[in-house]
């Protein structure tokens, strides 16, 4: 006889800037706001019988400490770190050492930015990385997210 279903937990983080979608260059980054990707994942989460936590901040020290947190609150995390993708080692590590499947994401697709944006250091310790659908990869990533948190259930 099985016990009550426990429903998968997501973190979602949102790292620098992020906080100004919708008016930050409204060309690369889309019309979205965060406050709308937030209310869209938490009604897509809940759609699948899920919860999200959104989370955002631009120091890094707070998304480090943000995804410490995660490590039994959580089954798995999607990730934008934003322009800390190109430079945090100590962001990398917390993914390392929490060990949840974690997902980055990026409204934007690196690859087709400076040269400088095309080098991720914490995508290496995620699963996968969705860039350049806008809103849509963070959706992508719930998706994602929620479907390794069920794989390994079963």
């Amino acid at each position: 006889m099985s016990g009550p279903r426990i429903l998968p937990r997501i973190l979602v983080v949102h790292g620098p800037n992020l906080n100004l979608l919708g008016a930050r260059d409204p060309a690369q980054y889309g019309t979205t706001t965060l406050a709308e990707i937030d209310a869209e994942l938490t009604r897509r989460a809940a759609a699948a019988g899920a919860t999200v936590t959104c989370v955002q901040s631009n120091l890094e020290g707070e998304l480090v400490d943000a995804i410490q947190g995660a490590r039994g609150a959580a089954d798995a995390i999607v990730l934008n770190p934003g322009g800390y993708t190109h430079t945090s080692v100590a962001i990398r590590d917390a993914i390392e050492a929490v060990g949840l499947p974690t997902v980055e994401v990026h409204l934007s697709n690196l690859h087709a930015r400076e040269p400088f944006r095309h080098t991720s250091l914490t995508a290496a310790r995620c699963v996968g990385q969705i860039s350049g659908f806008g809103a849509q990869s963070y959706y992508l990533g719930l998706d994602a997210a929620l479907a390794i948190v069920e794989g390994s259930r079963r």
